[in-house]
């Protein structure tokens, strides 16, 4: 049952991103910079921080159900925007005093991924005859 509020959030995430980048590229259409994208993933950083926040420590959320977390954390805030968890997972290895792997993490994420994205985009080219 957990993966329907997974499901659910990640279509509330997704359609929150959708307009949120619409909303920030209206705003800046004069600029060829990416900053609806931008402000999601700044966005959703802060707001996973904020909640992971409220859910651990001394002072913790403790009232909320397994399944709404999932539907919060992974569906809502995944669906909006996936940076958000390579934040927090960055910041953890940074809090546990890690930080070869949170420069590790940081590297390997931009350059492959960015990388992947540069295959990606060759390969599609390449199959539709424009590469």
């Amino acid at each position: 049952m957990t993966w329907l509020f997974v499901a659910c959030g990640s279509a509330v995430g997704g359609a929150l991103r959708f307009w949120s980048i619409q909303w920030i590229d209206s705003l800046t259409e004069e600029s060829s910079y990416p900053w609806g994208t931008l402000f999601v993933n700044v966005v959703g950083s802060l707001l996973l921080g904020l909640v992971l926040g409220l859910l651990t420590g001394e002072h913790r959320w403790t009232d909320m159900e397994a399944n709404w977390r999932q539907f919060l954390v992974v569906g809502v805030f995944g669906g909006f925007t996936t940076f958000s968890t390579f934040s927090v997972q960055t910041l953890s290895l940074i809090q546990a005093g890690d930080w070869g792997h949170a420069a590790a993490n940081c590297t390997a994420s931009v350059v492959l991924c960015v990388g992947g994205a540069a295959l990606g985009w060759r390969l599609g080219t390449a199959v539709v005859g424009g590469g």
